[in-house]
Parts: C-alpha cells; structure tokens; sequence
C-alpha cells in the first residue's frame, strides 16, 4: 500500500478497511482478517493495524468477539456513507470553494463539468 505523508497511516489503512466495506469485500457481520494478516496485506507493524482497528471500533464500523476476531458491524455501510459525506461536506467542499473562487471559474463551469462527469460515469450512484 502507498502512503501519503499528510495523513496519519493508520488512519489511510482505516480508510482502506471502509472502502472494502463500501465495495462489499467484507460484509455486515462478517469475519474481517486479523491483525497481522492485515498487517501483512498492507505490509505494516502489526501495531499500526491495531491502531486502525481500535478506530474503527471506536466509530462502530467493526467490533470484536474476543478469541475469534473483528467483524464488520450490522449498519456499517450506512455509517461509513454519513461519516464520509460529514467529511466532506465540512472539510473538503469548503477547500473546493475556495479554490473555485481564486481561481475564478464560474459556477456554470462546475455545472457542466459535473454533468459530463455524471454522463460519463452513469454506473456510480
């Protein structure tokens, strides 16, 4: 895995374990891989995946049943969508704006860019 040096790693392996929810790789309720299996996917300290899971069971996207493993939690999905889409709505739109408007390109510029994107990309929801 690639890291970037302005996010914390296990937070970017904590993203990475919630796109595979998202992409239906791990499944509600379903056995996630332990520690150091994810630890060797990544390529990682054992540790620092550790540092990830405790995250995301601090945000109730994954628990643990002790001497058995994590598992996805029952709503994860949904939570991980309105955790994300808070993100980005507080955090990102507002880098998004301010770069639309030093850059002066005007609101029907995004518009039809955003239109071409969604008839290109029909698939996505």
């Amino acid at each position: 895995m690639n890291f970037k040096e302005s996010k914390a790693i296990y937070l970017q392996i904590a993203d990475r374990i919630c796109d595979e929810i998202l992409l239906g790789q791990y499944i509600e309720e379903e056995r996630i891989p332990s520690v150091r299996e994810y630890a060797a996917i990544v390529e990682v300290n054992a540790n620092t995946v550790m540092r990830s899971y405790d995250y995301l069971q601090s945000q109730n996207i994954i628990y643990n049943k002790r001497g058995i493993g994590y598992f996805v939690a029952m709503g994860a999905k949904v939570l991980i969508f309105s955790l994300r889409k808070e993100t980005f709505l507080k955090e990102d739109l507002e880098h998004f704006f301010r770069q639309i408007k030093t850059l002066d390109i005007s609101i029907q510029e995004i518009t039809d860019m955003y239109g071409d994107f969604c008839k290109k990309n029909s698939k996505l929801k």
